[in-house]
């Protein structure tokens, strides 16, 4: 057994107490660091640079710090006008803009670590202004994307509007989000009709119109265009993965629902993941019974905090009505044990205390559900989806999306459980513990563009929920993520046998793996975002067709390169 004491940590010692480990995280927020531009230097480094943009120097860093770059020049322009000067400015000048939102995401979509302050890379941030919102019609949103999901989330709700299924955490923003097919986790329930306006797949399939700043041969420049979600150029910007600079979109949405979230944690792992036909209380089982399903599976526990949403248009009456989000504070708010166990193992290098910390992680799930009254929620649909503050453990996560039948999810989540635990034990018998997190198990629909109500609507290319033209049977996608802190060893090398098996196990047979865009994938035993193999052959393989024509559509949108960081490089080398 486990030992889980943790009286002999000393809550006093600074380099990894609750309070400096706390301290730690919010110098990760994704709230950059503004230092006021000198105009002297800012004239000397940026000559001609558009008049009335504000310029700051900044610091970047990504949701968990593995990505830190300070130093670089950014700009919050008050405008898509002024959004399209300073691109111009930049082509002109042999420099790259990188549009900035939350910087919530681990894949180096922005920057790359190791930018230097000197780079001609200008950050564009969209929070500041880009963020209006307007309805233009009963069931259509306006929306700039710099706005962030719960200023959109609750613009909708005090109109009666929502959306099926959205990402936990509030502060992305939409632009963001698009950019990578952000998702939340929803299937239709035993008998549940979708609702006008709504989608089972990713927020990018809700898209109707976008407005981007592409390349205008006629006027020689860049500008602002609006397309349609029947242009064949629109597949391609629905989820642009940064590759290019959207401003604004029109989105459909429809009425809102009242969710009811029960969290559960007292189902064992070998039960809600065991092989297909087991009986019990499987994933599936709840699948088909509410349709919207979340597993958090500490490492090394045997119970995870599974939670389970159902459309309830009257309060239950065991639950506790909800009027705003982020319900769980011992998940937003580090409890004393998990952070200083935390702090511990990152300060001492005492990586094998992961099954302790473990452990921990669930107790304080488990206690927190019964002390924060927060087992049974129901209220707006907003306010059980979003749960996730900036405030959270900050952790390194890989992410893959496998496209089935939904009859073979079961098969899928407990193949990917036994292998994931086999893994893991035989890691913890050499002395090693590359994970010290969680798996996180979420399941989606497709991107159906008959969802956008939308004549002649496109599938987002380079979406992960695209449908595969040859296997109409798969209409559900099984979202893997396993989470672990930054810097914790033999991580790379272990999440690259788990990529392989997903690859190997899911090759297009009877189900297909994709790669989470935000997330870390392309491992090498040494890094993640490295394996040429992936990166050139195997990512690019599984989008068919859709993938040549997509980085031909965003290099003709942007033939300068101006939108391009390295990963792009490497994703889509140019001709």
């Amino acid at each position: 057994m486990t030992d889980r004491s943790v009286s002999n940590f000393p809550s006093d010692d600074s380099s990894w107490s609750r309070r400096g480990f706390l301290r730690t995280a919010a110098a990760l927020t994704a709230v950059p660091c503004l230092i006021a531009a000198d105009l002297a230097a800012a004239a000397a480094e940026l000559p001609g640079f558009p008049a009335g943009v504000a310029l700051s120097r900044t610091a970047y860093r990504n949701w968990d710090g593995e990505i830190t770059v300070t130093g670089l020049w950014a700009c919050a322009p008050d405008g898509p006008d002024q959004v399209v000067a300073v691109v111009n400015w930049a082509w002109h000048n042999g420099w790259t803009v990188r549009p900035r939102g939350a910087a919530h995401g681990w894949a180096p979509l922005t920057v790359s670590e190791g930018t230097p302050p000197d780079a001609r890379v200008l950050l564009l941030d969209t929070t500041p202004h880009l963020t209006g919102l307007a309805l233009e019609s009963a069931d259509t949103v306006r929306a700039g994307t710099g706005v962030t999901l719960e200023a959109l989330l609750t613009f909708l709700e005090e109109h009666g509007l929502g959306v099926t299924a959205s990402p936990a955490p509030g502060v992305l923003t939409l632009g963001g989000a698009l950019a990578v097919d952000a998702h939340g986790t929803a299937v239709p329930a035993r008998g549940e009709e979708r609702l006008p306006g709504h989608t089972y797949g990713s927020l990018s399939n809700l898209v109707l119109s976008l407005t981007a700043v592409v390349w205008d041969a006629a006027r020689g420049g860049y500008a602002l265009r609006t397309f349609t979600r029947d242009e064949a150029d629109c597949a391609a910007l629905l989820t642009h993965l940064g590759r290019s600079l959207v401003t604004e979109v029109v989105l459909r949405v429809g009425a809102n629902s009242h969710l009811r979230c029960v969290s559960r944690t007292d189902i064992p792992a070998s039960e809600l993941f065991a092989a297909p036909g087991s009986g019990g209380r499987t994933l599936a089982s709840f699948l088909e019974s509410d349709g919207r399903v979340e597993a958090i599976w500490f490492a090394f526990t045997e119970v995870p905090w599974f939670k389970v949403w159902s459309v309830a248009p009257t309060k239950p009456l065991t639950s506790r009505r909800v009027t705003a989000p982020y319900n769980y504070p011992f998940s937003d708010n580090v409890p004393t044990p998990v952070a200083e166990l935390a702090g511990r193992i990152v300060a001492d290098a005492a990586w094998y205390l992961a099954p302790v910390l473990g452990e921990a992680q669930f107790d304080a799930a488990a206690l927190g559900l019964v002390a924060t009254l927060s087992a049974d929620l129901w209220g707006p649909s907003k306010n059980t989806l979003l749960y996730l503050r900036p405030t959270t453990l900050r952790v390194h996560a890989n992410g893959y999306a496998v496209l089935t039948g939904r009859d073979r999810v079961q098969h899928v989540v407990a193949e990917f459980a036994a292998f994931y635990r086999e893994r893991l034990d035989a890691y913890a018998a050499r002395g090693r513990f590359p994970v010290n997190g969680s798996v996180e198990i979420r399941v989606t629909g497709l991107d159906d563009p008959a969802d956008a109500r939308f004549a002649g609507a496109r599938v987002p290319s380079l979406s992960a929920l695209r449908p595969d033209p040859d296997h109409p049977e798969w209409d559900t996608a099984v979202w893997l993520d396993v989470l672990t802190l930054p810097g914790t060893p033999h991580t790379a090398a272990f999440f690259r046998e788990l990529e392989r098996f997903l690859l190997a196990a899911y090759d297009g047979t009877y189900a297909l793996t994709r790669v989470e865009w935000s997330k870390g994938w392309g491992y090498t035993d040494e890094a993640a975002w490295s394996d040429e193999e992936v990166l050139g052959a195997v990512v690019p393989a599984s989008y068919g067709g859709a993938w040549p024509e997509a980085a031909g559509t965003l290099d003709r949108l942007d033939p300068h390169g101006v939108f391009r960081a390295p990963l792009h490089e490497r994703l889509f080398p140019g001709p």
